[in-house]
């Protein structure tokens, strides 16, 4: 009797059991009013921070679990070496500026007068060369000179009007000042030396390591002293906006999404407390359920992930955290969905 008391007992259990499995997997994706309820997790994305050039480290301001904003220096680079690069592409830049100012300039009104008296200089001795051929000439006439006299007074006269065109041509170069050419040349490596000093100066700046965005440090990574460079992380960031639910829907439920969708988040962690949210991705792509995803009906179908993100406007969510999903059978639908509207 007790025997069959027991099998009794145990079927009345198990139908019970049953019925309760059964219930809870045809409510499992929907609320007492043909809602829709999801279950994920928090998420968010990091950021590996390095240091945008081959230094030494020569601080790091923060610690794991630092609440940083967009903008704060995390750390710096030794800058003697930088500092040095730009010293000298500043004098390499004011150096070319100079020429490409004396160039644009021309001569001087002194190398002017320089250059008039030599031209002056010139025709006065190709004057005086061609009397000298003149009178060479008149002697020997009269039997009075050799003609080796007079080969050298014409050589002399010859040599007198090249000089005299030599100066009128460096006169004629004064008043023109430089070729647009030369000025042209000049310039351009001027712009160059220009860019190589603006490139020593991003350098420098770069010796700072910023904040690219509201986060936490997560994890820091290198010390002071260590050597830093583009692909050695000094930090992990983990960006507190934006912040989502990773949660899961089944194929039947799919059509009852969309993005903009509004909808709220509970946590176990502060029960009762709701946070704003809307669906923000659906993946275009099926995928077995995750094992995360603690539905055992659903665990060999195919679910679309969805991210919804949500408002946390005291920093109350963290990574990981489960979360659930509520999305009313009414919820409205914004175009542009943010915080400020939830």
């Amino acid at each position: 009797m007790q025997a069959r008391t027991r099998v009794v007992v145990v079927t009345v259990i198990a139908i019970i059991v049953g019925v309760a499995l059964y219930v809870w997997s045809q409510g499992a994706n929907h609320d007492g009013h043909d809602g829709l309820l999801l279950y994920g997790n928090v998420d968010i994305r990091e950021v590996d921070l390095a240091f945008n050039g081959s230094e030494r480290i020569a601080t790091l301001t923060v610690n794991e679990g630092a609440r940083v904003h967009k903008g704060d220096v995390l750390g710096t680079l030794q800058p003697e070496r930088l500092q040095a690069a730009v010293d000298q592409a500043q004098a390499q830049v004011d150096a070319q500026a100079q020429v490409v100012a004396r160039l644009v300039a021309g001569s001087r009104s002194e190398e002017i007068r320089k250059a008039r008296a030599d031209a002056g200089a010139a025709e006065a001795q190709r004057r005086n060369a061609a009397l000298r051929l003149q009178r060479v000439r008149g002697l020997i006439e009269r039997n009075l000179a050799s003609q080796e006299q007079l080969d050298d007074a014409r050589a002399a006269a010859d040599v007198a009007t090249a000089q005299e065109k030599a100066a009128q041509a460096a006169l004629e170069l004064a008043l023109a000042g430089a070729r647009e050419e030369d000025i042209a040349q000049a310039r351009a490596s001027l712009q160059a030396l220009q860019a190589a000093l603006a490139l020593a100066q991003r350098n420098l700046a770069d010796a700072r390591l910023l904040a690219p965005a509201d986060g936490v440090i997560r994890n820091r990574i290198l010390e002071p002293g260590d050597m830093a460079s583009p692909q050695k992380p000094a930090y992990t960031l983990a960006l507190t906006d934006p912040l989502w639910v990773r949660a899961y829907v089944d194929e039947p439920n799919l059509g009852r999404l969309h993005q903009g969708l509004r909808a709220q988040v509970v946590t176990d962690s502060f029960p009762g407390k709701t946070y704003a949210a809307w669906v923000g991705y659906i993946s275009p792509t099926a995928e077995f359920t995750p094992k995360s995803v603690e539905t055992v009906e659903l665990r060999s179908d195919l679910v679309y992930q969805v991210r919804v993100y949500v408002c946390n406007p005291d920093n109350e969510l963290r990574l990981g955290m489960p979360a659930t999903v509520t999305i009313a059978p009414d919820a409205p639908t914004d175009d542009n969905p943010g915080c400020a509207g939830g």
